[in-house]
């Protein structure tokens, strides 16, 4: 840790904790002061995203503390790097260009995603055109990065209509892929094959599997049902598919960012290319507001300033996502891989053991379900937990106007009963108040709505990273497990006696 980066933290540290009461009425300009909006578009495709960060502690003088501290850990210079294709992801020697797929990046990176992504989109056309015969369900097989964005972005937007329907596989449990199987016919089924190394042994066993369903079922070329999503096309060919079926995506676009790419393609194909542009379209939104934006109007830095004074300063464990929308209901989800395998380091990008926390456990739910299970912790535990409320203006539903203000109603009203407490009448009903929270309010939850949720948790990650001077792009605490599954399937290694128990039990060892 360098003087500088200590004398920002001394500085922050010595900010003395007033309450979210105190802070409201010390400064009748707090609401306007942290809340902002992202937009784009005009016209029909205008929207945006308002961004209230005034529930939580932050006030002047730790934005002031914060802020030094992003100076002191390069944040500029950083961010320059990410979008400038750089090899920002040191201990893997690659560059992280998940932006450029979005048309946020270095020239060259730019292009080449452009190219992919028009290839991409004749592929689509084509298989809503009939070219590959008629296709009314697809299975997208992948794992991680390759299967939680795309079955986040199909339970969103495919509520009300799928021009193909999509069944998203990931786990090696045989029943994963068998309720999918039953749920399609294989006549008029594509397999979609979603691995960067297209060597992922979850990935290809489910993809052998279901092509042995295929062919058992009468498909007299399975592999001609194939599309196969990697940055290794080399491979794809090898294992059987057709070049003309293999979208690939670059070495530098990681997993977890990777929906962007062709790991897109089923977005696409279950929407519409012009949905899934959308979505690009307003993660680009939010690309440029974190390029062009400084200091503490920069939304995803700020949102980062939070982050790091709750765990680093009020000793946070976990952070909650709450999203007042069903169409949501798989965020929190993707949003544990994205910020736990991003941050959840123990050194720093130079190798040394990091001084503190990193990041939190993030869990969640959807709201009001969220309301009726898990709430009565969050207002009356002993646990501070920061909160985020994500809701939507305008409804998913044709029903009933009442079915969406209740639903608002109550979003908006957690934030402030966590805020304002109650003394209440006994200590069994004692609030104790002061329970911090942000709100992110779209206008509508559509397709650019959604691409600029994902872009501002991404580079709302990425800042968290750099102010702990860590690196965000790589993965290596997955791999000690895998290699020990392997192992065991080898039928070698050492174990504890616990375990070559519990193997023994299970008939495998």
């Amino acid at each position: 840790m360098t003087d500088a980066v200590s004398a920002a933290w001394q500085q922050i540290e010595a900010v003395p904790q007033r309450t979210l009461k105190e802070l409201f009425a010390s400064d009748p300009g707090r609401v306007a002061k942290l809340s902002q909006r992202i937009e784009w578009g005009e016209g029909e495709t205008a929207g945006g995203i308002r961004f209230d960060w005034s529930k939580t502690h932050l006030e002047e003088d730790l934005l002031a503390g914060f802020e030094a501290l992003a100076e002191a850990r390069g944040f500029a210079a950083q961010r320059a790097a990410l979008l400038g294709g750089e090899k920002i992801n040191v201990t893997e020697g690659r560059a992280a260009e998940h932006t450029a797929q979005r048309g946020v990046g270095s020239e060259a990176s730019v292009e080449e995603a452009a190219a992919l992504h028009a290839r991409m989109r004749l592929l689509v056309e084509a298989i809503h055109g009939g070219a590959l015969g008629e296709v009314k369900h697809l299975i997208h097989i992948g794992i991680g990065g390759s299967a939680l964005g795309p079955a986040m972005a199909i339970d969103a937007l495919t509520r009300d209509l799928a021009l193909v329907d999509v069944h998203v596989v990931s786990n090696i449990d045989g029943l994963a892929l068998e309720q999918a199987f039953a749920a399609c016919d294989p006549a008029t089924t594509l397999i979609a094959v979603a691995s960067k190394t297209f060597t992922t042994i979850e990935t290809m066993t489910n993809a052998a599997s279901a092509l042995n369903w295929l062919r058992d079922n009468g498909v007299s070329d399975p592999s001609g049902r194939v599309v196969a999503l990697t940055a290794s096309p080399e491979k794809a060919v090898e294992w059987g598919v057709d070049e003309t079926r293999v979208l690939p995506f670059p070495e530098s676009v990681g997993g977890r960012y990777s929906l962007w790419s062709s790991i897109g393609f089923p977005v696409a194909l279950a929407v519409g290319w012009e949905e899934f542009a959308a979505m690009l379209a307003g993660a680009r939104a939010v690309d440029e507001h974190f390029r062009d934006t400084n200091g503490r109007d920069n939304l995803c830095l700020r949102a980062a300033f939070a982050d790091q004074y709750y765990t680093s300063v009020r000793g946070c464990q976990t952070r909650a996502v709450f999203a007042y929308d069903e169409r949501l209901a798989l965020l929190p989800d993707y949003l544990q891989q994205l910020e736990m395998e991003s941050n959840g380091k123990r050194v720093t990008a130079d190798q040394r053991p990091v001084s503190g926390p990193t990041a939190p456990i993030t869990w969640g739910g959807v709201g009001t379900d969220a309301q009726h299970a898990v709430f009565q912790l969050l207002h009356q535990g002993t646990n501070l937990v920061p909160i985020d409320f994500i809701a939507s203006v305008a409804p998913g539903d044709t029903l009933d106007p009442a079915h969406h203000r209740i639903l608002l109603t109550n979003c908006f009203a957690q934030g402030a009963a966590l805020m304002a407490g109650d003394a209440g009448e006994d200590p069994a009903r004692h609030f104790p108040g002061d329970r911090p929270s942000a709100t992110m309010l779209c206008d509508d939850l559509d397709s650019a709505a959604l691409g600029a949720l994902i872009a501002f948790h991404e580079h709302r990650t990425f800042a968290n990273a750099v102010m702990l001077g860590i690196n965000p792009f790589d993965q290596f605490g997955v791999e000690l497990g895998k290699r020990m599954a392997k192992d065991i399937e080898a039928g070698g290694g050492d174990f504890d006696a616990s375990t070559q128990a519990l193997l023994e039990a299970a008939g495998l060892g």
